[in-house]
């Protein structure tokens, strides 16, 4: 990877949302959705983003494509700090960047058809003139393998599956080069999750795409990511490529997540130990001092309260912020 090209670079991003109480409404705290991550992107990969509920991946892939104003920490895409634009000069570099939301059903409007939902980003950006949007909105909806006829429908007339589509469709509108995924299989059924995700690798070698794929799915993302970031409370634990993470995992709380993904070989289910952690995930608005992970980790010391890990390169291309690691 050391000679591919950086679409995206992360540098200590941080995204915090005030808490406030009383009659004046005074900030007493904040949570800490995204509190320090740092991470490349290469052109043309997939980055797996995975964690369980809450720990900040959406907030993180949001905060990346400046839907929130990141609270600190810079965000370079082709070399442009988004987070130093405003304006004009961001919105032209929207394009380049789209996001398919994780629930079909809250992110197309209801009141539009699906024609004028594909056609919107066309017709905000001025990339097609107006006589030709509608044989290019036909053209989208049969490369996302819909019938180019549901154009004229509304989207509650559709399934899960199929508005997802949808969504896709929207988001290739532009021909972008980087599009986060937010969980875009996780509300759906499980028969239509593989074509989904088939449809999403059939593009990305087609358009040349870019993605940052967040899932809670383990053996999803394995799939489709060449290498794979895992956040816990905020921070990034561990990242290192797909098949050296699942291989030879360093963080206790990667270690963990792995022993949960059932595996086909029955013989093989039955010998492995499983790691089941303890207690509950403390709340980002009041995370444990030190090592985030370390009130729920098997193998922590006293050093682990005392002094937060440092995100190092324990081997080649392999990221770890662990004492113990």
């Amino acid at each position: 990877m050391a000679n591919k090209e950086v679409l995206l670079h992360v540098d200590s991003l941080v995204k915090h949302f005030p808490i406030y109480r009383g009659v004046f409404q005074r900030q007493v705290g904040a949570v800490r959705a995204v509190d320090g991550v740092s991470f490349d992107v290469y052109k043309g990969e997939t980055l797996g983003l995975v964690g369980e509920s809450g720990c900040g991946k959406s907030t993180a892939g949001r905060t990346i494509l400046q839907l929130y104003t990141p609270t600190a920490g810079k965000v370079e895409f082709e070399g442009v700090n988004l987070v130093s634009l405003k304006g004009e000069q961001l919105r032209q570099l929207r394009r380049k960047m789209q996001m398919i939301f994780q629930d079909p059903y809250a992110s197309l409007n209801p009141r539009m058809t699906v024609g004028d939902i594909v056609a919107e980003p066309m017709l905000v950006h001025g990339t097609v003139a107006p006589k030709d949007v509608q044989s290019r909105v036909r053209q989208l909806l049969e490369r996302v393998k819909l019938s180019p006829d549901f154009a004229s429908r509304y989207p509650h007339e559709f399934s899960g599956g199929q508005r997802q589509r949808i969504g896709i469709a929207r988001a290739v509108a532009l021909n972008p080069s980087f599009i986060v995924c937010d969980e875009p299989i996780s509300a759906l059924d499980v028969s239509i999750q593989a074509q989904v995700v088939n449809l999403l690798e059939d593009l990305q070698k087609e358009f040349g795409l870019t993605y940052l794929f967040i899932a809670h799915d383990l053996s999803m993302v394995r799939h489709i990511s060449d290498r794979i970031a895992v956040m816990y409370l905020g921070i990034i634990a561990e990242l290192a490529d797909h098949n050296t993470l699942y291989r030879e995992p360093l963080h206790p709380y990667t270690q963990a997540l792995l022993s949960a993904v059932p595996i086909a070989d029955p013989v093989a289910e039955e010998q492995r130990r499983r790691v089941i952690l303890e207690g509950d995930v403390p709340s980002p608005a009041n995370p444990p001092s030190g090592c985030r992970f370390r009130t729920r980790c098997p193998i922590a010391k006293d050093i682990c309260a005392q002094q937060q890990p440092e995100w190092r390169e324990a081997k080649p291309g392999h990221y770890v912020a662990c004492h113990m690691a």
